[in-house]
């Protein structure tokens, strides 16, 4: 696993968040995992990305604290982040990855719509992950590979998306780029 302290800080300051119902504060620190997954393509930091984008995802949707099996579901969430904290305070990645594990596992016992809901929120933060993995330079093809999505998914995603939405793909004016340039030569 590459970079360890930086994803114990994001843990930490995601069950900060956590306890404040801050979503918006979560959605932030999954980006901080996505600029690192993208440097590194390390599956442990991909999957980060993505658990830590979900929970903000799940979060923001009071209404699916009103659904059967949600105390469970936040119980196993909260333990296992507290777990994953844990783990990387000690250096053990086998617990570590255990304890990522255990959240996808809760989410295939729950049922009804509260399930369906969560893994639709799974996929759709894997292709919005793998997109954002994709604007930083990394092919399409080893991105989906790395995200677990097909590249029908990605590509159709990443079509959608305002290139404004990316700030990698602003250019800069003409006039600027010479601008640039002549200051190379002064």
């Amino acid at each position: 696993m590459q970079e360890r302290e930086n994803i114990l800080r994001i843990f930490e300051e995601t069950k900060e968040a956590m306890s404040r119902g801050d979503a918006a504060k979560i959605r932030e620190l999954s980006n901080h995992t996505t600029n690192t997954a993208s440097l590194t393509q390390d599956p442990d930091n991909i999957a980060v990305a993505v658990i830590i984008y979900s929970l903000s995802k799940i979060i923001e949707r009071k209404d699916y604290q009103e659904l059967q099996g949600w105390k469970i579901f936040h119980e196993v969430y909260v333990k296992s982040i507290d777990g994953v904290i844990s783990s990387l305070e000690k250096g053990d990645e086998a617990a570590f990855r255990k304890h990522l594990e255990a959240i996808r596992i809760v989410i295939g016992k729950l049922s009804g719509k509260l399930k369906e809901r969560i893994q639709e929120v799974f996929r759709k933060a894997s292709i919005n992950k793998a997109s954002r993995i994709y604007d930083h330079g990394i092919s399409m093809e080893t991105t989906a590979k790395l995200l677990g999505v097909s590249l029908y998914e990605l590509a159709s995603y990443a079509g959608e998306k305002n290139e404004s939405d990316v700030p990698e793909s602003k250019t800069i004016s003409v006039k600027s780029r010479i601008n640039l340039v002549e200051g190379f030569f002064r």
